[in-house]
Order: C-alpha cells, then structure tokens, then sequence
C-alpha cells in the first residue's frame, strides 16, 4: 500500500505550489515521489490534430503513448463514474510517498495549505485528517503544527518524520 499524504485547501491558497516545492525538496533528498492532482473541470492533456487525439475521437476506451522519455496512458470514462483515489492510487507504481492534490474530503492525512489574505474556512480542528497547516503567516491556536508556506524544508522535515520514509 502507498503510502499517502495530501495537500489540500481552498482555491488560491498555493497549494499546487506547495506540491511543487515539496516534490522537488523530498526528490532532492533521494526520495521517490508520485502525485495525483484532482481536478474540478474537464481537462485534456491531447490536442487535436495528434494521432492520440484521433484515436480517442475514433472511439479508443484507452489511448497509450509510448516514447523513451516518458509514458501516458489517456482513459476516456465515457459516462463510467470518476475513479476513486484507492483506485488511481492501485493503478501507480510503487514508491517511496505519493502526494494529492485535492481529494481533500478523503480519509487519507493532509497537510492544509492556507493564504491568510483570503477568507477562506479553515479545515483544520473540523477535520481530524489535517495533520499540519502550511499558512503565509502565524495562526494562534491552531490544533495542529504550523509551517510557514514557503518554509518548505520545515514542512518536508515534517513529512519525512509523519509519514516514516
């Protein structure tokens, strides 16, 4: 089993940038890390005219492009229900952390990442999954340890000991 811990918050708050420096720190240190971003909104990682793309438009349930740098492998749902996290999360590779993105009413641990400059609800204290708060300034009280946002050595000390990698 993978093991798992999220970013999660409200639009705005950084978290995508958080991930990002996150996977770079713990990467840095010889860790192996995958992520999954969920996304609100339909996206498409094809463009038209692309042998891909005209594969999918024909009908393909699945579409793999191959090349020596890397690997995709595009699902059309086609009306199937969005997968669940446990079932992307079968579908990787082993390794060391995987880090989401989103999913944030799942039951795995999550840091929540906050930007003080907007009025957003607080996750942690209501949800027993936060473990930490990454925030842009100092928060009084919080249930949980707080980092600084951009403190990302701190936060990765943090994942490293939490998680045991």
């Amino acid at each position: 089993m993978q093991k798992v811990i999220g970013v999660a918050g409200f639009k705005n708050s950084g978290k995508t940038t958080l991930v990002e420096k996150l996977v770079r720190h713990l990467t840095g240190q010889g860790y192996r890390i995958s992520t999954v971003k969920h996304a609100h909104h339909s996206f498409d990682i094809d463009h038209e005219g692309r042998d891909s793309f005209r594969h999918r438009k024909a009908g393909a349930s699945e579409v793999a492009v191959i090349s020596r740098d890397r690997t995709a492998i595009i699902h059309e749902l086609r009306g199937e229900a969005e997968p669940s996290l446990a079932d992307v999360l079968g579908r990787l590779r082993p390794c060391d952390l995987v880090i989401v993105e989103g999913y944030k009413r799942d039951s795995h641990d999550k840091i929540e990442v906050r930007n003080l400059d907007l009025d957003h609800p607080a996750l942690a204290g209501d949800d027993p999954t936060v473990v930490a708060i990454a925030a842009t300034g100092t928060i009084d009280g919080a249930p949980v340890p707080v980092f600084d946002r951009d403190d990302v050595a701190a936060l990765a000390n943090f994942v490293i000991g939490h998680m045991k990698l």
